[in-house]
């Protein structure tokens, strides 16, 4: 394995060396009401290689115009990023013919139009896919569950870009590291507090999980959607936090103080359980399996399968 680009391990403000790619295709509808018709969509997705924030673009084709037009939106809100990283159009491995051949036959376009801008576009090898393997994880992240959720309803170009951005939240929400190592901290570090400064939060809404969605307002299934989207990859995040092999000793304990991510299904969106290690149980074998934990809800106890500790940096 070779080490890492030097744009990933030098923190700058945030998407100045930027990955991107694209997932789909969604399907979305042309208008409102019965007899509508759907039609090819795209997700464009950023990644800032230093702090792994998200940012989710909509295109409604794969013409140069419409990829320029996403990322000077991308630009008016971001920031003009010094170099754009991406994979070559023949290492698009699952895709379409048509997401191969866009980067395939608009290359030198591309290149040029990004140096005017002083933009330095930076094209990985050809069937080479895990140079990118930041941004083909934050496509796995957002297209994974983002395609079972709208096989439940079609939405328009308006809905779909609303929910495209929610869950752009959910995902710069997820904690990443622990801010301080005081034991009475519970606050976390994520991709948004180098965004905004601050954890992203959302207005209450009531849960509509249960409820069928052809019964629901146009405005209420996309909160659906946005809360659909929520329990799974919740659920999907905290997994990958808790690596499951098969071990014969006993390796990284935890500690009193350490904080842990608390798996939680009935939480809201954009709300993780985070909370520090008071107290360890042993067994019979002087091997621990549970702890008390102090949340922010009190003192709780769990067992190990139900914590996972936050990587300290």
């Amino acid at each position: 394995m070779g080490n890492l680009p030097i744009d990933r391990t030098q923190l700058e403000y945030p998407f100045l060396h930027t990955g991107m790619d694209f997932a789909g295709p969604v399907l979305k509808a042309d208008r409102k009401g019965r007899g509508s018709k759907t039609i090819k969509s795209y997700i464009l997705v950023f990644v800032c290689l230093a702090v792994k924030a998200l940012h989710l673009e909509l295109v409604t084709s794969l013409t140069t115009e419409s990829f320029l037009a996403a990322l000077r939106r991308f630009m008016s809100r971001r920031g003009k990023p010094q170099t754009l990283y991406c994979d070559n159009g023949t290492s698009f491995v699952g895709a379409s013919n048509e997401l191969s051949n866009f980067l395939k036959h608009n290359h030198d376009k591309l290149q040029s139009g990004m140096a005017e801008n002083l933009i330095n576009f930076k094209f990985s090898p050809a069937y080479s896919p895990h140079f990118g393997g930041l941004w083909e994880a934050a496509v796995k992240s957002t297209k994974y569950h983002l395609k079972r959720i709208l096989s439940l309803t079609h939405l328009t170009y308006e809905e779909l870009n609303c929910c495209l951005i929610q869950i752009e939240a959910i995902l710069n929400s997820r904690p990443l590291t622990p801010l301080s190592s005081d034991p009475s901290d519970l606050t976390y570090l994520s991709p948004s507090h180098f965004l905004i400064g601050c954890s992203l939060l959302s207005v209450p809404q009531e849960p509509l999980t249960e409820e069928n969605i052809s019964r629901l307002e146009r405005f209420q299934r996309v909160e659906k959607l946005k809360q659909h989207f929520w329990s799974r990859f919740s659920n999907e995040y905290v997994t990958l936090l808790q690596h499951k092999t098969k071990w014969h000793t006993s390796t990284d304990q935890l500690q009193v103080g350490t904080m842990v991510l608390v798996k939680d299904r009935a939480l809201p969106p954009l709300l993780w359980l985070l909370g520090r290690v008071t107290k360890l149980y042993p067994g019979t074998d002087n091997v621990t399996r549970v702890a008390d934990v102090r949340t922010k809800k009190g003192v709780i106890r769990r067992a190990y399968n139900n914590l996972c500790p936050l990587p300290i940096t």
